[in-house]
């Protein structure tokens, strides 16, 4: 049985997860053949060691799943390249892209099946939550003015302008709507090459739909901790990436004027990044300090080459 018109691919970018693999991606597989029974499960494994890529390709034979064993870590946007490129060659029309913590079941693969399939340059996401039914995710505005960040729902209470975007943590991209924007920009390594992707969706003519009907599941492995304030806190690679790829944004696609406006706001905003992780994290570890000196020092050198990367027509 088959809802797809066409053929269906899953690509899951692994990096040091494959228990995770185990967890999630075997139920996105079991829903997914609800959708189209002769699915294909792309394994992206970006290489973090030799126990690491062992473990990734024992789960992946065991199931069945073709395994893309990437000689480095090249990042989400660059494995999403490497297994969508694979999936479309193999002869996929349309392919969802999720993480190895996320999960998703066969009602809301059929709502994103029925909003893509009259809309072919729509890319699509469902509403993401975590484990315990709390929003993850439910569409997030890129604010044009200092590149920050606002939910969807404060829309009404904030007038200046934004541009939508949707998360890679769970996308649905047709063949058209890969074609049109030409797949993931891989210099942004983690973060950020969502929002870029989307906006290059937009600007190549396609459109962005968050269907409200559709829910994933992010499982970040529970929320039993003995500390909840401590298990805010993020990765050195989130603090850094988040405060760096912020300005590569705007390099890539705004004019001079608002990249100088960006770039005057860069240690709030990296200060902001920092701070998703709590205050008490500042006492535990001196990653988030480490992330953020070197996020901020990358950030500007990003903002001095402005005039010499891609740009694209930006807001008036």
């Amino acid at each position: 049985m088959s809802i797809v018109h066409g053929r269906l691919a899953v690509v899951v970018v692994n990096y040091a997860s494959a228990r995770l693999l185990e967890r999630n991606l075997v139920v996105v597989e079991r829903e997914a053949r609800a959708v189209d029974d002769g699915v294909q499960v792309i394994v992206v494994d970006n290489w973090a060691g030799a126990a690491e890529r062992e473990a990734a390709t024992t789960v992946a034979r065991a199931h069945g799943w073709t395994l893309i064993a990437s000689e480095t870590n090249s990042g989400f946007g660059g494995g999403v390249n490497l297994g969508v490129t694979r999936a479309l060659a193999d002869g996929a029309t349309d392919v969802l892209v999720i993480n190895p913590d996320a999960h998703i079941d066969r009602a809301s693969l059929t709502r994103l099946v029925a909003v893509t399939a009259t809309a072919r340059t729509t890319l699509a996401s469902p509403v993401i939550t975590d484990s315990d039914g709390r929003i993850w995710f439910a569409g997030i505005d890129l604010m044009l003015d200092d590149g920050t960040m606002r939910a969807r729902r404060k829309r009404q209470d904030d007038q200046r302008p934004y541009e939508p975007w949707l998360s890679g943590a769970c996308l649905w991209i047709t063949r058209e709507v890969w074609d049109l924007a030409g797949g993931f920009d891989d210099e942004y390594f983690l973060y950020w090459e969502d929002v870029d992707f989307s906006r290059r969706v937009v600007s190549a003519g396609g459109a962005l739909a968050l269907v409200e009907e559709a829910t994933a599941v992010h499982d970040e492995g529970g929320t039993q901790r003995a500390d909840p304030e401590l298990s805010r806190a993020k990765s050195e690679g989130y603090y850094y990436y988040n405060i760096r790829n912020r300005m590569l944004f705007a390099v890539r696609h705004l004019d001079d004027e608002a990249v100088r406006r960006w770039r005057r706001t860069i240690p709030r905003t990296a200060r902001e990044v920092i701070l998703r992780g709590g205050r008490r994290q500042l006492l535990q570890s001196p990653a988030p300090l480490r992330a953020y000196l070197r996020g901020v020092r990358e950030a500007r050198r990003i903002a001095r080459t402005a005039g010499t990367g891609r740009k694209e027509t930006t807001w008036s």
